[in-house]
């Protein structure tokens, strides 16, 4: 196929392409490139999508599959009224976060939205939902019946630079001092290889795969997660187990950001982790092993370095002040 990547440089895109090469396609990816350049064996159109149309005056020709990766509604529709006419196939990776509710187990793709991000206002992390829910309804009606829709949940896997998933097998292989744990054994977590998404958005542009589909991994209670991240880290040091209660009071910091427990969920988002993966599954969407992930993500923190400064999880600092005030009473 004669594909086109709306990035290729980061991540995910950047797995797609080098998947996409390596299957022998023709692979072409339209980034800044401002901190690296996209995977060896494809082509780079440099090019910065801020500038709207002019962005795309390099790309020409037809194309088998467009896939964007966009998170800003106005760069997107951009794309979508310049080349969308010119795809066979029309990819968006949207995410989860587009549904309005998350508290419901097992909810699938037919559950609610977020409204869409109103024309005009800028894209700001806090409006993450709002505008992926913004670049659905765009694609829907420049892309039409030929757009896949890929509602991605929280990706992980070895270069995942968010931090989250990699923390706990991090912490253990760190060793040193007891870890501190919310209490949360049977809480649902759901996380989606990076490969595994990469390799479904590629047999989904070459199935011609469109509509909605939710791209999650399995769901995996918290407390098997943590036995076996300490079990792959080696790391026999004491676990202390704090109420969620207990965290919250003492500024413990949910999921994801500084000083946070990675995976840990505020009330209200029991379905967060644990929504349906059923459809995409039946569509041909192959997840691997998640312990396989989970000893693949802790070889690339052991090379990264275990006790390199974090974007996800507590400090050493904090998790000892922690620790400490929790055996104070």
């Amino acid at each position: 196929m004669r594909i086109l990547i709306l990035g290729g440089t980061a991540f995910l895109s950047a797995e797609i392409a080098r998947q996409a090469v390596g299957a022998g396609h023709q692979v072409t990816c339209l980034a800044r490139g401002t901190a690296t350049g996209p995977p060896e064996g494809s082509a780079w159109l440099r090019a910065d999508r801020s500038l709207g149309a002019d962005a795309y005056t390099a790309v020409t020709g037809e194309w088998d599959a467009v896939i964007d990766v966009a998170r800003d509604p106005a760069q997107a529709k951009d794309s979508l009224m310049a080349l969308a006419a010119r795809a066979e196939h029309w990819t968006f990776v949207s995410s989860c976060s587009v549904y309005a509710d998350h508290s419901t187990p097992g909810a699938a793709e037919d559950a609610g939205l977020l409204p869409p991000l109103e024309k005009g206002t800028d894209f700001a992390p806090e409006n993450y939902g709002e505008a992926k829910s913004a670049i659905e309804q765009s694609t829907a009606e420049f892309a039409g019946d030929k757009a896949h829709l890929c509602r991605a949940g929280l990706i992980g896997g070895p270069g995942d630079a968010t931090d989250r998933y990699g923390y706990w097998p991090a912490r253990f292989a760190r060793g040193g001092d007891p870890v501190l744990l919310p209490d949360i054994p049977h809480h649902a977590t759901q996380i989606i290889d990076v490969r595994d998404l990469a390799a479904w958005i590629l047999t989904a542009a070459e199935q011609r795969t469109t509509g909605p589909l939710n791209a999650l991994g399995d769901v995996v209670p918290f407390g098997d997660y943590v036995d076996e991240s300490r079990r792959r880290a080696g790391n026999l040091a004491p676990v202390v187990p704090a109420s969620e209660e207990w965290l919250v009071d003492h500024g413990a910091g949910y999921w994801a950001g500084p000083d946070s427990l990675p995976l840990w969920l505020p009330p209200g988002h029991e379905g967060f982790s644990a929504r349906s993966n059923s459809a995409a599954k039946t569509a041909g969407m192959i997840l691997r092993p998640w312990q396989e992930t989970l000893r693949d993500t802790l070889g690339d923190e052991r090379h990264r370095g275990l006790g390199r400064e974090r974007k996800a999880g507590l400090s050493p600092a904090t998790e000892a002040r922690l620790i400490g005030e929790l055996a104070a009473g």
